[in-house]
């Protein structure tokens, strides 16, 4: 045998597959007009079901066991063409009467003595070059059977011999007729497999058959890369991980157990052959993620919390499926030396798991998955959003049934779900939460723990002290793992949720599928590679009879939103809209191709609906219809809007209306139905919206860090039509490199620095040190408020509560208004500092398990005092009459703002001190605040221009972040990098001023000293 021909690659994998345990197949012991391998079928039947089978000799035949055979192997034939092979695998077929298992899957844990025994007796099977047809000598490589029915077929391609993975696609989509038995309603995968690369489909269509990369990643599973895999170990392949982990016999056997599964129809048809529906295979990264996650449950138990960060493209929702079904069965390992210490074998890890989600389809999507898999209907409860009676009634249902172990709650029911949890104890509770972000985070997340707690541990029990307990129940528990997943994770998500880093201790993802390889892979098309930037310039007069001084910083905002709200600022997005939307939209996707417009406000979002069908009606287009989606009502100029009003059908009716084309639509010549083709939205539809032919994007409004990367990812979608080349986004709000450092803590890993226990100590310092707060009143308020809280109230004793809440705490409010009156500085000075120790403690008590009721107890007092303590006036600003002269919207450039790998990416812990007090507002006359405008936004540069890098400097949301983080020295670190770029951006033309600022370091450093003083004073003032 040559070593280097193919069939020596062919020999090493089932060499790899007998040594783990398959047996090698007998090519002749293939019946090619059943599809089934009927000596390895009757071997398994015979080891493991001789009483079903002496049974169903009694009605075939006793004195004709080849007979009997041969009508019990057309009966399977039959029952695999009705039901679909993996149905008939997992469930059995009946004849005449008799249950008669096709296999036997391991069971969920191992008590009984002989739990394994059938099981054991499962005769994997691996046969080498098949003739699987009636109708030619055709052979495939390698064709894995069950128990004589065949699950997968291989072909295998050998590069030393000018042959790769492509060459065997080519193979399957042009020289397999998909016709034949075994390809149209047997085997349930096809694998294209070279030393470097897997492909895999699940159904061969010809040229239109379509395979998916199969493949770990270029740095391994769960780990941030590109495409590919990594460099092969010594004496194996790259690949090498298909046959030893994947094919691997109990890997293999649980994948067919509880992972493939049948895709039912959108349209609601269910009398679809079941041959004819969608059969999903899982990508590696979805495989690998819920095996180690489960492994590490199964072996630690429950307590921990596990971070998934995976991309847009990913597959969350079936992931999140597979996962929760088998979280709902999991059970500790059998042997003792698997368990970590404390652990008992074989027990259920989990009593309920509870989906935290707002996706409408996952519950359908849940149902019907986990309906395949068990056969056993309300497995899976959905908490709907109706009457509190309601939901109180079926949560109750949900949580006291034996069958239903899965809850699906969306954010707005979950809080019903945790009130009942609360009287539930010694109950274990897996949460998987679908695009975890700030919202599972600081108090949603304790109040989760306090309910599911409910002082009903060890260590937190009713006879214990409740202000220690209540802290404790903020921290992680025993009885509660969270398992996150999120392709855009903040810096408190990766804290609350993440891993430790072995060597350094950062907290990071238990498992990452990156955006870099999601895109490499092609499951999603990068939304950066055509990026326009616009931007609007204007001049404004000011038509007051007298110059009032005003608030610059309000003002300024209230300026620009008097421009940006114009009519003629409408009028003239609307027209760059519909003008480029009809030249380079129009026709992509052979005339399918939509657009979304994002606006920054709901008032926005109206006017520029309407002065987009206004300029259509005027031009008398009839190809860009548009929708508009907003929440709720608002009135503008004397008018009420809603969704429903301004579209014409209910917000229900919106997405099937936007996704509707004319050219998919056979009756379209018969019925005049309206096509849309843009929609503009103002926060709708900028988060979990999946409509594939959105192509471009118009963006109005400013967008910074996580909300740009989910907003843009609006456009990723990918559609058989669609390509790269046919992303557009248009911006006239944003940066070009702005929107880029946006993407990049996202496009590989991000990880964060742990948080120091002694920044809530020094907060906790800060407020003692002004001497308002007495131990003894925020002593009876703590006990007045967890008495209330830890048992049934009638109204008077609510209302008895209520009032002991405010007794305890005037004292210290009337402290805080005679200290206003004598030293307003300090007063606000006091409020600043006990709002950050409110908000440290509300996230550093979930990531460090303080046990200290001291801090509880000012936590508990301090929040409800901060809402009694007298607010500030602060005024709105009134810009009086002004008028806008000019107003130009113009192109700045065009731009590929590919990403490019740079690894990981840490982000900003959270570590620093809240914003000082309150300062009076520096004040300007309006004229100057107008001239300052007219100078930044108009054509030319004017010299007090040369001020304004520090303020859009200190916008910046990293120079925010420093300037609360650290004193002026430190905040200097992130300020002076940003404000010289800035100062670049603003003198480009002004070669004078620029050479001074880069050749004299002395100019330099005055400068740059001057505008970060001001900026860290200006952004800590702004913020209290």
């Amino acid at each position: 045998m040559s070593v280097h021909k193919e069939v020596a690659f062919e020999a090493a994998i089932e060499q790899s597959l007998l040594d783990a345990g398959w047996r090698k197949g007998d090519p002749s012991g293939y019946r090619r007009e059943l599809g089934l391998d009927t000596g390895e079928l009757f071997a398994f039947l015979g080891a493991t079901q001789a009483d079903e089978w002496d049974r169903l000799l009694e009605f075939y035949g006793r004195d004709d066991v080849d007979g009997a055979q041969r009508k019990f192997a057309q009966h399977v034939a039959k029952q695999i063409d009705e039901r679909g092979a993996l149905d008939v695998l997992r469930h059995g077929v009946k004849d005449r009467g008799v249950l008669v298992r096709l296999a036997y899957f391991r069971p969920a844990h191992t008590i009984a003595d002989d739990a394994l025994a059938q099981y054991e007796q499962n005769r994997l099977t691996v046969t080498r070059q098949l003739r699987y047809s009636e109708k030619s000598t055709d052979a495939l490589d390698l064709v894995l059977f069950v128990n004589g029915v065949p699950v997968a077929t291989a072909e295998l391609k050998n590069p030393l011999t000018g042959q790769t993975v492509e060459h065997a696609k080519q193979q399957y989509s042009h020289d397999r007729d998909p016709r034949e038995l075994l390809f149209a309603k047997r085997a349930l995968a096809h694998f294209a497999v070279d030393p470097d690369l897997v492909l895999v489909t699940t159904r061969l269509a010809g040229s239109q058959t379509r395979f998916l990369p199969f493949n770990t990643g270029s740095e391994g599973p769960g780990a941030s890369g590109a495409a590919g895999n990594p460099p092969a170990q010594s004496g194996g392949y790259r690949t090498s991980y298909l046959w030893e982990q994947v094919w691997q016999p109990d890997a293999w056997l649980d994948l067919l157990r509880r992972f493939l599964h049948v895709e039912n129809p959108a349209n609601g048809k269910t009398k679809v052959s079941v041959h004819a529906k969608p059969m999903i295979f899982p990508r590696f990264h979805q495989w690998d993620a819920v095996r180690k996650l489960t492994a590490h449950a199964a072996r630690h138990g429950s307590g921990h919390n596990y971070l998934v960060m995976h991309s847009a493209g990913s597959g969350k929702s079936n992931t999140i499926a597979w996962l929760a079904h088998r979280l709902s069965s999991l059970h500790t390992p059998a042997t003792a030396d698997e368990l970590a210490p404390g652990l008992e074998p074989n027990r259920p890890v989990f009593d309920k798991v509870i989906v935290i989600t707002d996706r409408s389809v996952l519950d359908r999507q849940l149902q019907d998955t986990i309906y395949q898999f068990e056969h056993i209907p309300g497995v899976v409860q959905k908490i709907s959003e109706r009457a509190e009676g309601a939901k109180s009634t079926q949560i109750a249902t949900a949580l006291d049934s034996e069958t239903s172990k899965i809850i699906i709650a969306t954010l707005q029911t979950f809080p019903f779900v945790l009130e009942r949890l609360g009287d539930i104890k010694d109950r274990r509770y897996a949460v998987v939460v679908d695009e975890a972000h700030s919202s599972q985070s600081g108090e949603s997340a304790a109040a989760l723990k306090r309910a599911l707690l409910k002082l009903g541990s060890d260590d937190v029990d009713e006879e214990g002290d409740p202000l220690t307990a209540s802290a404790l129940a903020r921290g992680r528990h025993q009885a509660l793992s969270y398992f996150a997943f999120t392709a855009t994770p903040k810096p408190k998500t990766i804290e609350l949720f993440g891993t430790p880093h072995p060597v350094t201790g950062n907290p990071t993802p238990f498992h990452v599928y990156s955006m870099r390889q999601a895109i490499d892979e092609g499951f999603i098309l990068d939304v950066l590679r055509n990026y326009v930037t616009y931007k609007t310039y204007w001049k404004l007069v000011n038509e007051n009879p007298d110059d009032p001084e005003v608030d610059p910083r309000k003002a300024r905002a209230e300026l620009a939103r008097f421009v940006d709200l114009h009519p003629t600022s409408m009028q003239q997005r609307a027209q760059v809209i519909v003008e480029h939307f009809r030249s380079h939209v129009r026709t992509r996707l052979r005339g399918r191709a939509k657009a979304m417009v994002v606006t920054r406000s709901r008032e926005h979002a109206v006017r520029l609906f309407h002065a987009i069908r206004s300029y259509v009606d005027m031009r008398g287009y009839t190809d860009c219809g548009a929708l508009c989606a907003i929440s709720g009502e608002i009135e503008i100029d004397g008018a009420r809007h809603t969704e429903s009003t301004l579209n014409g059908f209910t917000e229900a009716a919106l997405p099937a209306a936007f996704g509707y084309t004319r050219a998919d639509d056979p009756h379209a010549a018969q019925r005049s139905k309206q096509e849309y083709r843009i929609l503009v939205v103002a926060e709708k539809y900028q988060t979990g919206f999946d409509q594939p032919l959105l192509t471009t994007m118009y963006v109005d409004k400013v967008l910074k860090g996580v909300a740009a990367v989910q907003t843009l990812s609006r456009l990723n979608r990918t559609h058989p039509l669609k390509s790269q080349d046919d992303l557009f986004v248009l911006d006239f709000a944003n940066d070009a490199d702005d929107i880029q450092q946006a993407f990049k803590p996202f496009y590989e890993t991000a990880l964060t620095t742990p948080t120091d226990p002694n920044l809530l100590y020094d907060a906790e310092r800060a407020v003692r040190d002004h001497a308002l707060l007495v131990d003894s009143e925020m002593q009876s308020f703590a006990d007045a408020y967890l008495a209330a809280q830890g048992k049934p109230q009638t109204e008077a004793q609510w209302q008895r509560a209520h009032a002991e809440l405010y007794r305890f705490t005037d004292p210290a409010r009337d402290r805080f208004v005679a200290l206003m009156e004598d030293d307003r500085e300090a007063a606000e000075e006091f409020r600043s500092v006990l709002r950050d120790y409110v908000r440290k403690y509300g996230f550093l008590s979930q990531v460090i398990p303080f046990t200290d009721p001291g801090l509880e107890r000012l936590y508990l007092y301090g929040k409800h005092l901060l809402t009694r303590l007298p607010r500030r006036q602060d005024p709105g600003v009134d810009i009086g009459q002004v008028d806008l002269t000019h107003l130009r919207i113009s192109k700045t450039g065009e731009h590929d703002l590919q990403l490019t790998p740079e690894g990981e990416q840490v982000l900003p812990g959270f570590t620093g001190s809240g914003a000082g007090a309150a300062h009076e507002p520096d004040k300007v006359t309006l004229s100057e605040l107008i001239d300052e405008f007219n100078d930044r936004f108009g054509t030319n540069l004017g010299e007090d221009d040369l001020v304004r890098p520090m303020h859009e400097a200190a916008e910046d949301p990293k120079v925010q972040a420093a300037a609360f983080a650290n004193d002026e020295e430190s905040f200097g670190h992130v300020f002076d990098d940003v404000f010289e770029g800035k100062v670049i951006e603003r003198v480009e033309h002004n070669t004078k001023f620029l050479q001074r600022f880069a050749d004299d370091a002395a100019f330099k450093e005055d400068f740059t000293k001057l505008a970060r003083r001001r900026a860290y004073e200006m952004i800590r003032r702004s913020a209290a």
